[in-house]
C-alpha cells in the first residue's frame, strides 16, 4: 500500500479558501489514481473528489462542484495531488482524506490506501 501525507488544512472564515496537498512516501503517487475524502463529525465519510493517474479524468462531488477543484503535478518531486477549495462554507468543515489506487473508478474501495486526514474548519 501506498503510505499517504495531506497537508494544507486549517481554520478559515466563510467565504475563503484552503489548497489541500496530498503527497506519497516511498513511491511516485503519480502512478495512482487519487481521491479526496471529508467526513464531519457524527456524519460518514463522503466523496468530495477524484483524479485518474495522468490526470485526464476527474470526478467531482455535485455538493461541492463550481467551488473544489482537483488537479495533480506529477512532475513535481513529490508528485502532488491538490484539492482547491474556494468559496468555503460551514458545512465544509471536516476532516479531509487522501485516498490512493491504481483505478480511478476504485477509490476509496478495499485495497486502497488513506492517509491520516487534515482538519478543515470553517468558521467565522
Amino acid at each position: 500500500q501506498v503510505q499517504l501525507f495531506e497537508s494544507g488544512g486549517g481554520l478559515v472564515q466563510p467565504g475563503g479558501s484552503l489548497r489541500l496537498s496530498c503527497a506519497a512516501s516511498g513511491r511516485t503517487l503519480g502512478l495512482y489514481a487519487v481521491g479526496w475524502f471529508r467526513q464531519a463529525s457524527g456524519k460518514e465519510r463522503e466523496f468530495v473528489a477524484s483524479i485518474s493517474w495522468g490526470g485526464t479524468v476527474t470526478n467531482i462531488a455535485d455538493s461541492v462542484k463550481g467551488r473544489f477543484a482537483i488537479s495533480r503535478d506529477n512532475a513535481e518531486i513529490p508528485n502532488t495531488v491538490y484539492l482547491q477549495m474556494n468559496s468555503l462554507q460551514p458545512d465544509d468543515t471536516a476532516i479531509y482524506y487522501c485516498n490512493s489506487h491504481p483505478r480511478v473508478d476504485s477509490v476509496g474501495l478495499s485495497g486502497s490506501s488513506w492517509g491520516q486526514g487534515t482538519q478543515v474548519t470553517v468558521s467565522s
